[in-house]
């Protein structure tokens, strides 16, 4: 059963997200950003208790993506890239973005929080956070 309902069009623009804002990181660093995407839609707290679709996580404003307000948000999702977010529709969750509801690339070190939240961990350019389990229970 996937994690998120939706359509081949939620597919695609998963699929488009993750090569957008992690595709020099691999397919790894793909499937951690999707992890988080998806994570929003079904978390229901904090600053996304209003996403329920796929569609509508990918263009939240405020508190969204940089890549959907950039150029290259708007390239073609490759067949590699839906069956890369097909897998995380599926439930696969990648260390250390299972629980994550943010990432961001620092240009140093991983700060320990950011916005309150702490650091889980780090994988090639993006650093991951996630909330307290008490706070946000169903991305755990």
């Amino acid at each position: 059963m996937p994690r998120v309902k939706h359509t081949d069009k939620g597919v695609e623009l998963l699929a488009r997200l993750m090569r957008a804002e992690a595709e020099g990181d691999g397919k790894l660093g793909m499937l951690m950003v999707g992890n988080v995407g998806i994570n929003r839609v079904v978390s229901n707290c904090l600053d996304f208790t209003q996403l329920t679709t796929i569609r509508d996580m990918v263009y939240q404003s405020p508190g969204g993506f940089e890549a959907t307000q950039k150029g290259y948000f708007y390239q073609r999702a490759r067949e590699m890239d839906k069956n890369l977010a097909r897998k995380i529709l599926k439930g696969r969750r990648y260390h250390p973005a299972s629980n994550a509801l943010w990432f961001f690339m620092p240009e140093g070190e991983c700060p320990a929080q950011w916005y309150d939240q702490w650091n889980v961990g780090r994988f090639k350019s993006h650093c991951f956070y996630a909330p307290d389990a008490a706070v946000c229970p169903a991305v755990y």
